[in-house]
């Protein structure tokens, strides 16, 4: 249940992965933290259609701000529990009209506390945590590349990293396990120092912050509107924040309201042909958040 005795926060991870609140020195460490921009210059409508796939509208968020539409892609196969909390909070209107009451030059802007100062939550129950899941052979899991023993790749248009396949053979349930990456774009959920807190506060990340990987869970990712996640007010807290209007289950919009949301598949050519361009120029230091996909909307 919600707690008002601490503040939900995101914190960075330092090495010994314990958590640490969102402070004045805190924010300088996460400036030092890995920036890295998606590579997403393309024309999408130069891209074959076969080279796409359109959301399921139930699967989509649809985040109209003061500074403009996400559109985010939620994590069902990676977090059920947290997907189906977002889109729960969406249809009861839980989000209209909150703030985004801590945003983070280079890190992150937080929202869902209808209180608005970090301490405030849903009335249902807190989440159990979604850090990891399982793959099998048969998850839909598209391959980047190799780097240290482990896989770098993608579960729809989310960045995952994984343990590689030559293990599932050696695990109890013939499966490897995986987690969301925080790269931009990526929406994860905010909690308090206690695993399993949860609730309905969450966070947009504007950057790279590879510390926060197996510590907070990935639900989603926006596959268009990184340029308003970066464009919301900064503060902590903010003063006079930019705030979420309506947010709503893309199937939930009238029709004539509706658009068609459609991402490149990560195995199609198009995509294929430049991440091998971005591996080639990036050599050792490339990573899964260095690219994109193409999205058309229609």
């Amino acid at each position: 249940m919600r707690s008002e005795n601490y503040l939900r926060f995101i914190g960075g991870i330092i090495a010994s992965l314990t958590l640490i609140a969102v402070t004045t020195a805190c924010s300088q460490s996460f400036a030092n933290e890995e920036q890295s921009e998606p590579l997403n210059q393309v024309d999408a409508n130069q891209i074959p259609i076969a080279n796409f796939r359109e959301l399921d509208p139930e699967n989509v968020i649809v985040m109209d701000t003061s500074k403009g539409r996400i559109i985010i892609e939620l994590a069902t196969k990676m977090a059920p529990l947290h997907a189906a909390r977002i889109k729960e909070l969406s249809r009861s209107h839980f989000y209209d009209g909150l703030a985004f009451h801590r945003v983070i030059e280079g890190f992150m802007a937080q929202g869902g506390d209808p209180l608005g100062d970090g301490t405030g939550g849903s009335p249902l129950p807190d989440l159990t945590q979604e850090f990891n899941f399982r793959r099998g052979p048969d998850f839909p899991f598209v391959k980047a590349g190799e780097r240290g023993g482990i896989t770098l790749g993608w579960v729809d248009s989310i960045p995952v990293t994984s343990q590689p396949d030559v293990l599932m053979s050696r695990t109890f349930d013939g499966k490897v396990a995986a987690w969301g990456n925080h790269c931009p774009a990526v929406t994860s959920m905010a909690r308090s120092s206690q695993i399993n807190s949860a609730n309905s506060q969450f966070f947009l990340l504007r950057n790279t912050y590879p510390s926060l990987d197996r510590n907070y869970t990935v639900w989603g990712r926006a596959v268009v509107g990184l340029e308003v996640i970066r464009a919301l007010k900064i503060g902590e807290p903010v003063v006079n924040p930019d705030t979420m209007i309506t947010v709503r289950v893309l199937a939930d919009l009238p029709a004539e309201q509706r658009p068609h949301v459609w991402v490149e598949k990560l195995d199609a050519p198009s995509f294929q042909q430049r991440l091998a361009q971005v591996i080639a120029r990036d050599g050792d230091r490339f990573t899964n958040c260095d690219l994109m996909p193409a999205v058309l909307i229609r």
